[in-house]
């Protein structure tokens, strides 16, 4: 596998071509991750002079079997971008690991130990003896309008709220994967209407756009259901 090093804009000279692939280690990233498809280097420069420390941009995208990473930085001078590029590769791939071993598990436990590991099973002291389960206590409900809430706190709603200039569909998958989210809400720059990309099964994607219908008020339902399909 060898790493494409491109300029957006710029031309890339061949010293920094060559910094690139004593930076990027092979070996090292197959360490983390041995199904690696490509891995891109894209080296872009903002010509806005009040952006000087930021002037040049560096954006590393590694495609695998798994989800697509990518790590972009900006600073000063390409190699100062490569620098915080790559320690954030590096990072994500650390994260990607540890969540694969996570998943299949770093050897066996004992019955003692699968208690406080997995949650919701029975729990076994010492000698491997079952300890009875405890009766939990009861929690009152009570209903406010379509809502079913449990104890006695009162029903906290947190809301957030931002802006964002309207984008494409592919500037809206890009920035989902820059965030590491299985879904991005963003707004259609081509319908000005609020869509939701998402992560879908075996790595694709799905998109869902909803369109204001004044009309479809009175209808049950809606667009909450959840992402998937």
């Amino acid at each position: 596998m060898d790493i494409v090093v491109k300029g957006r804009k710029t031309e890339v000279p061949e010293r920094f071509r060559k910094h690139v692939a004593e930076k990027l280690k092979l070996d090292k990233i197959q360490k983390f991750d041995g199904k690696v498809i490509s891995l891109d280097v894209e080296v872009s420069k903002e010509p806005n002079p009040r952006q000087a420390d930021r002037a040049a941009r560096v954006e590393i995208t590694l495609r695998s079997r798994g989800p697509v990473i990518r790590a972009e930085a900006a600073a000063g001078d390409p190699y100062a971008a490569l620098d915080l590029a790559t320690d954030k590769l590096d990072t994500q791939l650390r994260k990607e690991n540890d969540k694969r071993h996570s998943r299949r598990g770093n050897g066996r436990l004992s019955a003692a130990e699968v208690g406080e590991v997995v949650p919701g099973v029975a729990s076994f002291n010492g000698d491997g003896e079952l300890i009875p389960e405890e009766p939990e206590p009861s929690v009152p409900t009570k209903r406010i309008g379509s809502l079913e809430v449990q104890g006695e706190g009162p029903l906290v709603v947190r809301e957030k709220t931002h802006v964002a200039a309207p984008m494409t569909l592919d500037q809206a998958l890009y920035e989902m994967e820059l965030v590491g989210h299985d879904f991005y809400l963003f707004v259609d720059s081509e319908t000005k209407e609020p869509s939701v990309v998402y992560r879908r099964h075996a790595y694709d994607y799905g998109v869902i756009h909803l369109r204001t219908d004044p009309l479809a008020s009175d209808e049950a339902g809606g667009a909450g259901g959840a992402l998937g399909g």
